[in-house]
């Protein structure tokens, strides 16, 4: 069983940044493909990243791009979401996922075999 483990949630003003990690509990975390998504309240879990376990490639939801941007360490078996330039409807409960040898439909939730507890990001105005 992974566990994923996600930190770095927090209130921040309009225009702020935060930076959230997630640490999965697996030795073969290079073969994951990681996800960020999030869930506001009353609304359906929205895609928001992707990175590919094969290449790195990096995949956004368009509401995001030039904003966020999600890397990993494979030696530390992390991933991350550096948010910038953080609006008020980006106040979401944001979930880390992994899919083992993902390589496509990265925004579907179904695609990801395991999930964090969320972490709480909300951006005030």
């Amino acid at each position: 069983q992974v566990q994923l483990v996600e930190s770095g949630g927090g209130l921040v003003q309009a225009g702020g940044s935060l930076r959230l990690s997630c640490t999965a509990s697996v030795r073969t975390f290079s073969t994951y493909t990681m996800g960020w998504f999030r869930q506001a309240p009353g609304k359906e879990r929205q895609f928001v990243a992707a990175i590919s376990w094969k290449g790195g490639m990096t995949y956004y939801t368009d509401s995001v791009k030039g904003r966020f941007t999600i890397s990993r360490d494979n030696a530390k078996s992390s991933v991350y979401l550096q948010m910038n330039s953080l609006k008020p409807e980006d106040t979401a409960v944001y979930y880390c996922a992994g899919g083992r040898y993902v390589v496509a439909n990265y925004d579907v939730p179904r695609q990801y075999d395991y999930w964090g507890q969320g972490t709480q990001v909300t951006v005030s105005s």
